[in-house]
């Protein structure tokens, strides 16, 4: 059995479909689209489907100790090469002293895995953690960064052999965010909508298969507002506040408040002339993610972005209920794109 330490989801994936399994995968953090993919992926591809019935076992932390499952993990394999042990909701086995133990003497012919969601292992839990690292693999799955979300978007579109373009990416990030099962089924029911003859992702194909407007969303908001275009921005703003399930007041705040604290960054970028310097600054994907930041900069002052941000922050919280008695949502969205824009 050769065998691997690698702790990223890509390396992992990797030595899983050349065969190469370990005899325990702790699967831990508070993103759950890798944890689950690692988990069926073993589930489906670590024992032949004649073999399931007898040597492979789901459990829950819930409803077992770490005696009952360490116990279950020394069993040896019935007339098969291993068994599989998947243990979900592992967070919940609160004494592991059983469990570091198996792990200083883990079964070669079974696989154990761990999926602890929400979450990870206690830091004092040094030796427990050092006893998982000798036995297989410990992996981090961690929350998506904002910035890494359009790259996972078009990675994950180019792996079926399909492209899409910039405005289209950004529409998919704004309208389902980072919850990555929710944007893979997305991106799967998009995929599997698209003709044979073109295999390309549009602002049109977005809006019939996603529900997003080409012409209302985030991205066009936020384009509107960054050309200082005050007519389109409050035609915007007065279709979200017509129609609230198409957009509200908390989807964009992040948005627009994560693009004025990149903007104020902006300002103290070395090269700010650059757009490929700007780029580099602020850690994007390419230069073309900089344009409206160069934008930005010619439209708005240092001193006026600083002021926006002070404002996003007190319409923030107006929105949740502070020194607010009853000034509604769209109300709140249309004082903040009337100050930014005035």
């Amino acid at each position: 059995m050769a065998e691997t330490k690698t702790d990223t989801f890509e390396g992992i994936m990797a030595d899983l479909k050349a065969g190469n399994f370990v005899p325990v995968y702790y699967l831990m953090g508070d993103e759950p689209y890798y944890i689950d993919k690692i988990a069926d992926y073993i589930a489906e591809h670590a024992l032949q489907p004649e073999d399931r019935d007898f040597n492979q076992t789901v459990m829950f932390g819930s409803d077992v100790n770490a005696a009952q499952v360490a116990d279950l993990a020394r069993r040896y394999p019935m007339m098969a090469e291993r068994q599989v042990v998947i243990v979900k909701e592992a967070q919940n086995i609160k004494q592991t002293d059983q469990l570091e133990k198996y792990f200083k003497q883990p079964m070669p012919s079974t696989i154990l895995v761990m999926c602890h969601k929400n979450g990870t292992i206690d830091g004092r839990k040094r030796e427990y953690v050092k006893a998982i690292k000798q036995a297989g693999v410990l992996f981090e799955s961690k929350k998506m960064r904002d910035r890494d979300l359009l790259p996972f978007i078009e990675r994950y579109l180019q792996s079926r052999e399909v492209s899409i373009d910039p405005k289209s990416t950004q529409m998919i990030a704004d309208a389902i965010g980072a919850d990555l099962s929710r944007l893979t089924s997305e991106l799967d029911k998009v995929v599997l909508s698209l003709p044979a003859e073109s295999r390309r992702v549009t602002p049109q194909v977005v809006e019939d298969q996603i529900g997003v407007s080409k012409e209302f969303n985030a991205f066009e908001l936020r384009d509107a507002i960054v050309n200082r275009n005050v007519y389109k921005a409050n035609q915007i703003i007065k279709y979200f506040d017509e129609n609230p399930k198409a957009g509200s007041i908390y989807a964009f705040l992040p948005m627009l408040f994560n693009f004025f604290q990149n903007l104020i960054i902006a300002f103290y970028s070395p090269n700010r002339t650059s757009q490929e310097g700007v780029a580099e600054w602020l850690e994007l994907r390419s230069p073309w993610a900089a344009k409206d930041y160069m934008t930005g900069m010619r439209n708005f002052s240092a001193m006026k972005v600083m002021q926006i941000i002070d404002k996003i922050r007190e319409i923030d919280a107006k929105s949740k209920g502070l020194d607010n008695p009853n000034t509604p949502p769209g109300e709140l969205m249309k004082e903040l794109i009337f100050y930014i824009l005035h």
